[in-house]
């Protein structure tokens, strides 16, 4: 999953970012309003963590412009402003929820994770595939009940092909959700990602999951 994080404060900005990475998130990160506009504006991101009060643009005129747009990525609002009529301006402007400075951490990651899920029309934070089951808030996957040891980068592919599951999805597309825009891999790199997926999940098993289609790309699902 790839989120965009627009922050006025370098090392508050930094530490989400590298929290998320962390967590297998790929992270884009702006200190600046109008870059945050151009950026969300051309790239295919999960969500969005916007802080309200930016230099160059802030924070209520991007959401505006995006929406105008027709860009319905999640946006979570972050704000050091807690009075009503802040949050009621931010919600009415197009943003999906809203979170006040200073935070807890534990807190950002659930607000994160519940709009991930809402962007791809996912209401469970368990995903189920046949008999494996990916459970999105513990970043964990299970098939017949058998927990699967997954790295990070396989997990994050894992989940994001699951919120397509039975679609068609294209090296490129998956490439550009996994990875944020400063890697210097290519999109070749997801064909080695999916053999790192098909020995783990479907290997030890009779009914496949991970498919291809030739000059298309990728499907997660059972075989009509």
């Amino acid at each position: 999953m790839r989120i965009l994080v627009a922050e006025d404060h370098p090392s508050l900005a930094r530490s989400i970012a590298d929290g998320l990475r962390d967590e297998g998130y790929a992270v884009d990160l702006t200190f600046d309003g109008n870059e945050a506009m151009h950026l969300a504006s051309s790239n295919p991101y999960d969500m969005l963590v916007l802080d309200i009060m930016l230099p160059g643009r802030d924070g209520f005129s991007i959401i505006q412009a995006l929406r105008r747009r027709n860009v319905t990525t999640p946006i979570l609002c972050l704000t050091a402003r807690d009075g009503v009529v802040d949050r009621v301006k931010g919600l009415d402007a197009g943003a999906d929820d809203y979170l006040v400075k200073p935070f807890a951490w534990e807190e950002l990651l659930a607000r994160v994770r519940s709009l991930v899920r809402r962007g791809h029309g996912q209401k469970s934070s368990v995903i189920a595939v046949g008999d494996l089951e990916i459970d999105t808030a513990k970043k964990s996957a299970r098939r017949a009940g058998n927990a699967i040891e997954l790295s990070a980068r396989e997990y994050a592919l894992l989940e994001y092909l699951a919120h397509r599951q039975g679609q068609v999805v294209s090296r490129s597309d998956i490439w550009e959700h996994l990875y944020d825009q400063h890697d210097e891999t290519t999109s070749n790199v997801v064909d080695v990602y999916i053999g790192y997926l098909r020995n783990k999940i479907d290997r030890e098993y009779p009914t496949k999951l991970i498919h291809t289609r030739r000059g298309q790309g990728y499907l997660l699902g059972l075989e009509p």
